[in-house]
């Protein structure tokens, strides 16, 4: 039985023929109404948008119109689970651009039939790439949770703004709910913390420079940059570019972001802190706010935080960290004491949308101090914000936040720390790390692979190179990294125009070009590290 005749029957036949014209209708027209609904699922060449709901009469055909989609939608996510298939059918961007098999970009005066949109809502997914497939390591965020996947359907379809319990009354108290728990999780207490859910880490890093800044110099809200002295702010060499995109949004500048060196595995040494801290009061300037960083992008790496929280202490400096991808190893009983010190943050942002699985867009910044938020970015917009409304307007959360609009991203992980519980999560990344440390041993074995760090990783990245045979037994030079620096980006290539693996790469510092494993995908096995080695091998041993 095909997935679409199976959605049909999950339909109420007396709900698609409730519109009958007469009471009683005969075998015949039965037979007609019928066929004519067969015909909709079949062929949607003369029906149009303006034919659906609201239309008149709309109901059947948005029935059908919807079922075909998700037909759409679940042959996509079991292609996707399938490792088999290709990751992406690789078009280069003028390709798109021009238009390939009648999927055309271009925008029309006058509308297309829902047929032509079936068809290039298939195509949408066909040319794009499968970021739940098993074999996808590409990015920090991966996989296809499927409870996530209804949490955003459910979503989509209530359509509101997160700005007011009045518009999202179930929404804003579940926010409220999972703000609490990952607070708890973080060691603070309720009574004193707070946060919102924002559209990704960086504008969560910008939400905690943002409430740093003010919590120092609340004058900054009205009277602006002209005020305040030249204030600084510091962060690791490893720490991520939103910081100085912040500073720089904020009118603090990127010249005042200073960069702290990092041990050989990428964390902050303290002694460096301190002595920069120093060098700045020195020149003059005013030192606000540390960013420590808990999980780093390339080379997963934690900052030593109750050491870097003794330094803020004693200069009196807020504390923010950045454990957007390290954040969710506070769920792992096993792993969390390399977060040991974030109870001491003043702020933090974590993304659920990557270690947790949770579909993008999940990120939440959190604040050790209540009302600060409300305070640093609350306009009351009489419009919205009246305060003599009949329920509790300590759950209209619209004035903690830089935005107005804002979508809803909290149900999706609500719905899927119901499914799994607290515990589930647990289970999920304690196999990320396990997973991580395979790939480790394996690599650690094999005399044309090299690891960045000779130690067993911290966390799921897992830095390394691949040497080709000629390059294999060239000892170490700058003109052998001259030739190493090309070999990643040529295999990688490769992958992509063939569709089978898709992995990062990056120069760092010193270091030419070498691929980044992260495992975040939870449909990965032991089965595709063991292939990707393969594949590495196959489209890197000629070059």
């Amino acid at each position: 039985m095909s997935q679409v005749k199976y959605l049909e029957q999950c339909l109420d036949k007396k709900q698609m023929r409730k519109k009958s014209i007469h009471a009683c209708q005969s075998t015949d027209k039965d037979v007609i109404k019928e066929a004519h609904a067969e015909n909709l699922m079949t062929n949607l060449s003369n029906a149009y948008a303006s034919d659906l709901l609201p239309s008149k009469e709309g109901e059947d055909l948005t029935k059908c119109f919807l079922l075909r989609v998700v037909n759409i939608l679940l042959h996509y996510i079991e292609k996707t689970f399938d490792v088999k298939s290709k990751i992406l059918d690789f078009h280069h961007p003028h390709q798109l651009l021009e238009g390939l098999d009648g999927f055309d970009l271009e925008l029309s005066d006058h509308p297309e039939s829902l047929e032509q949109l079936l068809v290039d809502c298939t195509d949408t997914l066909k040319y794009g790439v499968k970021t739940g497939h098993p074999r996808y390591f590409n990015q920090l965020s991966s996989g296809l949770d499927v409870i996530g996947l209804a949490g955003e359907w459910l979503t989509a379809t209530a359509n509101t703004n997160m700005f007011t319990y009045e518009i999202a009354p179930v929404f804003t108290v579940m926010e409220t709910v999972l703000l609490k728990k990952m607070c708890e999780i973080i060691g603070w207490r309720e009574t004193e913390a707070d946060g919102i859910f924002s559209p990704g880490g960086s504008i969560s890093n910008l939400y905690g420079i943002l409430v740093a800044r003010y919590k120092q110099y609340p004058e900054i809200k009205a009277r602006g940059m002209a005020v305040l002295p030249c204030i600084v702010l510091f962060v690791s060499e490893q720490g991520h570019y939103s910081i100085r995109k912040a500073a720089a949004t904020l009118g603090i500048g990127t010249d005042n972001v200073i960069e702290v060196k990092c041990d050989e595995r990428g964390k902050m040494i303290p002694a460096e802190l301190e002595k920069n801290i120093l060098q700045a009061k020195r020149k003059g300037q005013t030192p606000f706010c540390v960013v420590a960083t808990a999980g780093s992008t390339v080379f997963g790496a934690f900052d030593p935080l109750h050491d870097i929280a003794d330094i803020c202490e004693i200069h009196r400096l807020w504390m923010h960290v950045d454990a957007a991808w390290g954040g969710g190893l506070l769920l792992s009983r096993t792993h969390s004491y390399k977060l040991s010190g974030i109870e001491r943050a003043d702020s933090v942002t974590w993304n659920p949308h990557k270690l947790m699985g949770v579909p993008l867009q999940c990120s939440a910044l959190l604040t050790r101090e209540k009302g600060l938020l409300g305070a640093c970015n609350q306009m009351q917009a009489e419009y919205l914000f009246q305060p003599d409304k009949v329920y509790n307007i300590n759950f209209d959360t619209g004035d903690k936040t830089i935005q107005c609009g804002r979508h809803v991203d909290v149900f999706k992980l609500w719905l899927m720390w119901k499914a799994k519980g607290t515990y589930g999560f647990e289970v999920q990344i304690d196999r990320y790390m396990e997973l991580a440390k395979y790939f480790y041993k394996v690599l650690k074995k094999k005399d044309n692979f090299k690891l960045v760090f000779d130690a067993e990783p911290e966390f799921t990245n897992v830095c390394f190179w691949y040497f080709p045979p000629r390059l294999k037994h060239i000892p170490e030079s700058f003109e052998r990294d001259q030739e190493l620096q090309k070999i990643a980006p040529k295999i990688k290539a490769q992958m992509i125009v063939e569709g089978t693996v898709m992995l990062s790469y990056q120069p760092c510092g010193d270091k030419v070009n070498f691929f980044r494993m992260v495992f975040s995908n939870p449909a990965t096995r032991q089965t595709d590290v063991d292939y990707l080695i393969d594949e590495i091998q196959r489209l890197g041993k000629d070059l």
